[in-house]
């Protein structure tokens, strides 16, 4: 097993900036997710670990090993992609036992090791099917056993959920969670999808712009977000965020007054809020406007109203019905609210 050390890791095309001073420590058995929009660098990063791209600048190593010049096949990786990379004319048991095949294994020993890897990802009764005759999720999980079969000292998961439908999606994202578990392999899992990284994650790694804009649990970085980036990225939805004054700890825009906020500056800040955090009350609430829409969610309900120009989400009991264009009112929860710097969009105080 591995630590992962990246070293103020660039990387550059000509003028072109692809990951800007990247320092991160990965702790041995840790399942860290890169996350961010697309082209925010985090494919690129995890190449840089496997190998498939070269480090502009820095240092990455994989244990107590520099790896930078080494070559993929000698860095002891397994990677699972988004396009499965299956070979079409090999049986799902040919598919797996390949990498052993290359390595020249002996063939007793690999078949323990493939049907091994079988089990762990419930292919046993699909072992003599060819890639056509399965579908998007099992041809997934034929990917992930030939990873685990080479037992590498890290894992590198590139999007490799992305062809999966919802629910396919949602077992598929607990099984790997479960296999990293049983494992206890370094795993390092790239998604722009941050529903997986809340869910499967150790650590996150939030990027934009190939610069890194907060390390946390899920936890930290859904209730503590270093910047307005990270506030609106995490969360289903997002965080609501609206522009207006503090002055002596009195938030105003033109269609809202919350007093009762730290005085931690004076002038233009962003407020945040979570829509869990907000409550519909009769009237005199901190937020009033129509209803702009209603959406069920099963064991809730998210009603969007329109303040202003702003649409700001309120998430409330799955039994709530208005129609469209009903006022509402709503009430914040102060100790839940949080400030950012309205030029910067730095963190300035909040729960």
């Amino acid at each position: 097993m591995a630590s992962i050390s990246l070293k103020n890791v660039q990387k550059r095309w000509g003028k072109t900036v692809g990951v800007k001073d990247f320092n991160l420590e990965i702790a041995d058995q840790e399942f860290l997710v890169l996350l961010g929009p697309s082209g925010c660098g985090k494919t690129t990063t995890m190449r840089m670990i496997a190998g498939l791209e070269d480090i502009t600048q820095g240092e990455v190593m994989i244990g107590d090993r520099v790896v930078n010049n080494l070559e993929p096949k000698d860095r002891d990786i397994a990677m699972v992609f988004q396009s499965y990379g299956l070979y079409p004319t090999m049986t799902v048991y040919d598919n797996i036992r390949f990498p052993l095949k290359i390595r020249g294994e002996d063939k007793a020993a690999a078949h323990e090791r493939v049907m091994r890897a079988a089990a762990m990802v419930e292919l046993e009764p699909f072992l003599d099917r060819k890639p056509a005759a399965l579908s998007g999720g099992q041809r997934q999980r034929v990917a992930l056993a030939r990873a685990i079969v080479r037992e590498p000292t890290v894992f590198l998961m590139d999007e490799p959920l992305s062809n999966l439908d919802a629910k396919l999606r949602v077992s598929t994202r607990a099984q790997i969670k479960n296999l990293q578990h049983e494992l206890k392999t370094t795993t390092i899992y790239v998604t722009h999808d941050q529903i997986e990284a809340m869910t499967m994650a150790d650590r996150i790694v939030v990027m934009s712009q190939g610069e890194i804009q907060q390390v946390g649990t899920p936890e930290e970085v859904y209730n503590h977000p270093n910047n307005t980036f990270v506030a609106a990225f995490i969360g289903s939805p997002a965080m609501n965020l609206t522009d207006g004054t503090l002055e002596g700890g009195v938030f105003t825009n033109s269609h809202i007054r919350l007093p009762g906020l730290p005085a931690v500056i004076e002038g233009p800040v962003t407020l945040g809020y979570r829509a869990e955090d907000a409550n519909l009350v009769e009237q005199g609430g901190h937020l009033n406007g129509p209803i702009f829409s209603t959406e069920l969610l099963g064991d809730a309900t998210m009603v969007t109203c329109k303040v202003g120009d702003q649409l700001l989400s309120v998430k409330t009991d799955k039994d709530f019905r208005a129609p469209i264009g009903q006022p509402m009112s709503a009430s914040l929860d102060l100790a839940t609210c949080h400030l950012f710097d309205a030029t910067t969009g730095e963190r300035l105080t909040g729960r």
